[in-house]
């Protein structure tokens, strides 16, 4: 399977993750979006959307990280632990995984991406909003020990990935949530890969965020 993948993206951070869970080779290609590689005509005959991460299973592509997530685990997995069939507990995984996309990390770009790669700055009143979103996920932990639920899940990874970034890369100090703390600590040590790619891929992210604002 071919991965177009960035080195310090979260999101293909999570793809990764699961290949590795699932014990699944991937042929990880590199694209350099500042050079406009996902702008060319070879990939843009794959993907015209052109977005990172896309993944090509031979005659297959797909892209968006977390329907590439749900696409691995039915595809490959050889049970239902990372994603149960249960209706109840796969909705819950899915409303993890948009939270992800829609809250978590999207509130972390929407802070800092004007900031380092449009040299705005600092928009008013999105940090707060995205200490609103840890505050959600801090109370998420408080109630199971992992983001789902009671056991490791796929929902897991991303939020995984981008709390590595926001530690690695950011620097945000997330100490007075305790609960992401204690996920955090037991996730970096039993997810295998994850320092190889998700701390090595969020510190070269962190040169980007030297003179960023945290509020």
């Amino acid at each position: 399977m071919d991965f177009y993948h960035i080195e310090f993206s979260a999101p293909c951070h999570s793809v990764r993750l699961l290949a590795k869970a699932l014990k699944l080779q991937l042929n990880l290609i590199k694209l350099d979006l500042l050079k406009g590689e996902h702008l060319k005509p070879d990939f843009l005959k794959i993907n015209p959307q052109h977005v990172i991460p896309t993944l090509v299973d031979n005659d297959f592509v797909l892209w968006e990280s977390r329907a590439i997530l749900i696409y691995l685990c039915e595809k490959y997995a050889k049970n239902d632990a990372l994603y149960p069939r249960d209706p109840k507990k796969r909705a819950v995984i899915n409303q993890r995984l948009y939270f992800d996309m829609g809250t978590l990390y999207q509130r972390f770009s929407t802070h800092y991406y004007p900031q380092i790669f449009q040299g705005k700055p600092v928009p008013e009143g999105t940090f707060k909003q995205l200490e609103e979103a840890l505050e959600f996920l801090e109370g998420y932990l408080g109630k199971t020990a992992y983001v789902a639920g009671d056991s490791l899940s796929i929902a897991d990874l991303p939020i995984l990935a981008s709390i590595t970034t926001f530690k690695e890369a950011a620097g945000l100090d997330l100490s007075k949530y305790a609960n992401i703390e204690r996920w955090y600590a037991q996730l970096s040590a039993t997810v295998a890969g994850h320092d190889e790619i998700c701390v090595q891929g969020a510190q070269k992210f962190s040169s980007f965020f030297a003179n960023a604002k945290q509020e």
